[in-house]
């Protein structure tokens, strides 16, 4: 007992003259550990994409985006990254409250985003948006001939950005409805003639339509690259940024995320002339 008495005064003395405590090699989100630590990084992705983010038969958080993170995570040993899944509609207000430190979800850049939001500069797919319609319904051909109908899209998507903006400059002429963003739902919703199309990427379609019931029409209402988004004005969420750019750079030219695309997606979504 005596012994053991010693020693623990011995250690407490050596914490306090060294500046030490016991939690304080803890990674957490926001900062780095001990010297030797990687800095923890929560990234925000979601399970309803799929072979985006989605779990499959074997219960397992996988996808383009999903993997896409962990072959940087292989890279980048100043950092460790943590998946986290939840509603797509929670990634942004996730990221803003400090819950995450990175959305990966196919996040397209505009404008509005641009303006609250910081992205990395590497692109790691493209994509164009157009409007889906059922295969048999050939009186839409465009935005314009959704004047009036019932439009259905994802709340803080870049898809309702694009039909909120048609809105303002059209008298609120669509009538928009918001889902939970889950695909099945809806072709499911078209089909019971609730809705009369939804915006989706080009790329997207045969991943939420395997049966072939849909197409896509008009000309694109938009054409982005997809990005990787952190919180702005933030140094360290800067610095995340640049590194991951830099692993980016490696993924490609090595050919890793080509294959990664060509796995996931079908094809070379890399490439904006494949479009």
């Amino acid at each position: 007992m005596k012994k053991w008495s010693v020693l623990t005064l011995t250690t407490a003395i050596v914490l306090a003259l060294t500046g030490c405590s016991t939690g304080g090699d803890t990674k957490t989100a926001s900062g780095a550990g001990g010297a030797n630590e990687p800095t923890k990084i929560i990234v925000g992705t979601g399970t309803q994409f799929p072979n985006v983010a989605f779990i499959d038969e074997n219960n397992k958080l996988t996808g383009y985006d999903v993997e896409l993170v962990r072959e940087i995570d292989k890279r980048l040993d100043d950092y460790e990254f943590d998946l986290q899944t939840m509603e797509f509609t929670n990634l942004l207000l996730s990221l803003e409250t400090n819950k995450i430190d990175m959305v990966a979800h196919q996040m397209e850049k505009n404008p509005e985003r641009e303006q609250k939001y910081l992205f990395n500069k590497e692109a790691y797919s493209h994509w164009k948006n157009k409007i889906a319609v059922l295969k048999d319904d050939n009186t839409i051909h465009s935005i314009d001939d959704l004047k009036g109908k019932k439009v259905m899209t994802t709340a803080t998507s870049a898809q309702a950005i694009l039909l909120e903006n048609y809105n303002k400059q059209n008298n609120n002429a669509l009538d928009i409805v918001y889902s939970s963003g889950v695909a099945n739902d809806s072709i499911a919703q078209l089909k019971a003639g609730r809705v009369a199309a939804f915006v989706a990427a080009d790329f997207t379609l045969p991943l939420i339509d395997p049966n072939g019931e849909l197409k896509l029409v008009g000309p694109p209402l938009s054409e982005s690259d997809t990005l990787f988004m952190f919180r702005k004005d933030d140094p360290e969420e800067q610095k995340l940024a640049d590194r991951i750019d830099e692993a980016l750079k490696e993924i490609k030219a090595d050919g890793t995320l080509k294959k990664l695309s060509e796995q996931w997606l079908g094809f070379d979504a890399t490439q904006s002339e494949t479009k």
